[in-house]
């Protein structure tokens, strides 16, 4: 879990990562990062997901760049996550760019987490 850029805005992204831990999944968050180190820790840990958290409206920039360097080091099979504050205009852009789910504020995070526990066990 990252947040995109020099996104000051913590909060959100640790209670999540503390939600999905709690549930029971590894975690690994990694604070603000640009795309390219967040790809470079993605290949370190071999993750499953990506999450992204932004509430300073670089999503539609960093997020696609995201995608595509996943992409660049043949990892299609991550699937990324976004969540933060976002225009409901946003959301389609960013499931076109291959978001797989966006969370926007106020997402139980119950919800959350029954999304990651279905998509983990859905094939690629």
């Amino acid at each position: 879990m990252a947040r995109l850029g020099m996104d000051a805005h913590w909060r959100g992204s640790i209670v999540v990562a503390r939600a999905l831990r709690d549930a029971g999944m590894e975690v690994i968050y990694v604070g603000n990062q640009m795309p390219s180190n967040i790809i470079k820790m993605a290949v370190q840990e071999d993750v499953d997901f990506i999450g992204l958290s932004s509430l300073s409206g670089n999503h539609l920039e960093l997020v696609p760049r995201v995608i595509a360097l996943l992409k660049e080091q043949n990892l299609d099979h991550v699937k990324v996550i976004f969540g933060g504050t976002v225009a409901p205009d946003d959301i389609p852009v960013l499931k076109q760019a291959g978001v797989a789910e966006v969370f926007g504020p106020g997402t139980p995070l119950k919800k959350i987490v029954e999304y990651l526990t279905t998509a983990a066990t859905e094939p690629d």
